[in-house]
């Protein structure tokens, strides 16, 4: 009988270790990449197609390098296992009005496929410009009335600023349509000032393309583990 006993409370001590390891084990993984793993995020490349975004130095068009940089943002975002959609993956606009494709059809199809998809949070990657070819810097925008848009502006400005070694740091900022007519979360990502010829001339060049989006999605993380 006492060897019994002896066996059935070895058994539960045993299953406990088990149940104990396995909640354990869990939370150390956790601990790793907090819970950024399985959440959803939408990246936009902002413009394409006829719409080439703005114009910078000896004809550079926005379209090609938020393009790029978006794809890489995907790839670096997939390897943490987050769940990536994207709203373009081509040179293209996204929707068609009486046969023809223009760009407020365009901005509606992007505000309806962010809202279809209920990310958890959306990043449309865009290129700046300026009249004064001096101005440079990455600078990010949130919707002003978004508390949580506020919190990924600030940790994704914050990876920019720090990685990119910017010399004058840029805030983040309020503004544009998207923001405005998107549900969730949602931030827009100057990369760069194309009219600046030193950023422009980076901004075209695999590595530094890499290199912010790297940052972004580093501030990402960083905003996902908060959460």
């Amino acid at each position: 009988m006492r060897q019994k006993i002896e066996l059935v409370i070895t058994v539960l001590l045993l299953a406990g270790l088990i149940f104990a390891s396995r909640k354990v084990s869990r939370y150390a993984a956790s601990d790793n990449v907090k819970d950024v793993a399985g959440n959803k995020v939408v990246v936009d490349a902002g413009h394409g197609g006829s719409d080439p975004g703005k114009i910078g130095i000896n004809g550079l068009e926005e379209k090609e390098v938020n393009l790029a940089i978006a794809q890489y943002v995907k790839e670096l975002l997939k390897k943490e296992k987050i769940e990536v959609v994207m709203t373009r993956e081509k040179d293209e606009m996204l929707s068609e009005d009486s046969g023809e494709k223009t760009k407020i059809g365009d901005m509606k199809m992007r505000v309806e496929k962010i809202n279809k998809e209920k990310p958890l949070l959306t990043v449309s990657i865009h290129q700046n410009s300026y009249h004064d070819a001096g101005v440079h810097g990455p600078q990010v925008f949130y919707y002003e009335s978004s508390v949580e848009g506020k919190k990924l502006a600030e940790a994704v400005q914050s990876s920019l600023n720090d990685l990119l070694e910017v010399d004058r740091p840029r805030k983040v900022n309020t503004s544009y349509y998207l923001l405005k007519r998107s549900s969730g979360t949602l931030v827009i990502v100057e990369c760069g000032f194309l009219t600046n010829p030193e950023e422009a001339q980076k901004l075209q060049t695999k590595e530094y393309q890499e290199k912010v989006a790297a940052a972004v999605s580093e501030g990402i993380r960083t905003y996902l583990n908060a959460q």
